[in-house]
């Protein structure tokens, strides 16, 4: 498993590669946890529940992320490790993290949305999934 950048622009692409569709969206949202920081910087301490559902694949990327931003702003927390569960394409997630301390954390900026640019949720021919899109910032 692992996540990575992409450049687009002035935004910022995400993508998340697992095993498995679960693992993917768990490294995507790692990914955009590292648009604002290093996930290593973020203490475990605190577990939201994120529930989310769309009607394929590659909506509940753009849901699935739109959904992690919104209990970022709401909570004012930032997510280190993520756990997915999928029922067709519902999605039931726990989040872990803290509060944001920003003279610790020091972010670099604040991530507005998920995009459809870019967006993608497939499985390639070695069999590992992967999911993107980009997010603006």
């Amino acid at each position: 498993m692992a996540w990575e950048h992409f450049a687009h622009g002035a935004d910022i692409g995400v993508r998340g590669l697992g095993v498995s569709r679960e693992e993917a969206l768990e490294e995507l949202a790692r990914a955009l946890t590292a648009v604002v920081v290093d996930p290593a910087l973020v203490r475990q301490t605190t577990q939201v529940d994120i529930r989310c559902e769309a009607p394929d694949d590659e909506l509940l990327v753009i849901d699935w992320l739109n959904a992690v931003i919104y209990q970022m702003s709401i909570r004012h927390m930032l997510f280190g490790r993520f756990e997915v569960a999928l029922h067709d394409h519902r999605l039931d997630a726990h989040a872990w993290g803290e509060r944001l301390d920003p003279d610790r954390h020091e972010p670099s900026v604040e991530v507005k949305a998920a995009t459809y640019t870019e967006l993608s949720m497939k499985q390639r021919d070695s069999g590992m999934w992967i999911a993107q899109c980009v997010v603006d910032v």
